[in-house]
């Protein structure tokens, strides 16, 4: 097997694994918030996250040549971190009332919202491809959550609400991150929506109490897995691949969050809501490869 052929599997597996971590936190995530306040708990998640980080952040500033870069990368933090909090919050509130399965895939629209951002915001027309996938996984969210009256659940509502604060976040991401170390820009991200978490659990939640050991391995799993492990690991695998092709492998999440909830708490699709996820992960898919295909036009020589 050549050298490229093996690290290219390298980065697959690993972006795999990020992938089904992700998946499973939505179980993990929903039985832990059954009984303990959302909000508070999304702090602990993410104060545990930025302590793991900040080794990360501390050993280049103490060597920065311009500390000054560090206090520039506050404000884009903050107005990221705002987005981020709020997609988290949206998801943790809407497990409440949703299940896991259904809770991946309609997060999983973030993916196909993103085009419709870039052409409103940034003014970056969408390709062909974006406009199917779009459409697919609109279809596929009306077959996923409407019900027989064409009304839509609270707690599927609320998920869709953090898919859309995921996709903000992202075209935050794209904008500033060209501008701004990564480092400090990703810390930066995770230690304020853990200042958040806590400022909005003390009006909402009250007081905080003392979490049990469900909570403890959900915030651990969570905030040291699939936050701060699965930065360092997109981050190892993306020099070994393309972003196009790491957005690809991210588009399985909502298959491995199905496939716990099954494993774990034996969730069953409905038929109706099998097609509709089949036409959402279709949309996210064909969303991505359009961009894939388009790049590969643009890097073949010509006449």
């Amino acid at each position: 097997m050549s050298t490229k052929l093996f690290r290219g599997w390298y980065a697959d597996i690993m972006l795999l694994a990020v992938t089904a971590i992700w998946g499973g936190t939505f179980v993990t995530v929903q039985k832990a918030v059954a009984t303990f306040p959302v909000v508070t708990f999304l702090a602990i998640r993410f104060t545990l996250a930025t302590l793991v980080f900040l080794p990360l952040l501390l050993r280049p500033l103490s060597t920065a040549r311009d500390p000054g870069r560090y206090r520039r990368v506050l404000l884009p933090s903050l107005l990221i971190s705002v987005t981020l909090f709020a997609g988290y919050a949206f998801q943790t509130y809407g497990l409440r009332f949703t299940t896991p399965a259904k809770a991946g895939f309609i997060t999983g629209i973030s993916v196909v919202l993103v085009p419709l951002g870039s052409a409103l915001f940034l003014r970056r027309p969408p390709h062909a491809g974006a406009w199917l996938g779009v459409a697919l996984a609109t279809v596929g969210l009306a077959a996923l959550t409407l019900n027989g009256d064409l009304s839509i659940a609270p707690g599927d509502l609320l998920v869709l609400g953090c898919a859309i604060s995921f996709a903000a976040q992202i075209l935050l991401v794209g904008h500033f991150a060209p501008r701004f170390d990564a480092v400090p820009l990703a810390v930066g991200q995770i230690a304020g929506v853990a200042i958040l978490s806590w400022l909005v659990a003390l009006a909402v939640d009250g007081p905080p109490t003392w979490p049990g050991r469900q909570v403890w391995f959900a915030a651990a799993f969570t905030g040291v897995m699939a936050t701060s492990f699965a930065f360092w690991a997109q981050t190892k695998a993306q020099r070994l691949t393309s972003p196009t092709h790491t957005a690809l492998i991210f588009a399985t999440e909502p298959v491995f969050a199905a496939i716990f909830s099954f494993l774990l708490i034996g969730e069953q699709l409905t038929p109706r809501a099998i097609v509709g996820c089949g036409l959402i992960l279709t949309g996210m898919l064909v969303s991505e490869s359009g961009v894939w295909l388009r790049r590969r036009r643009q890097a073949t020589p010509t006449g």
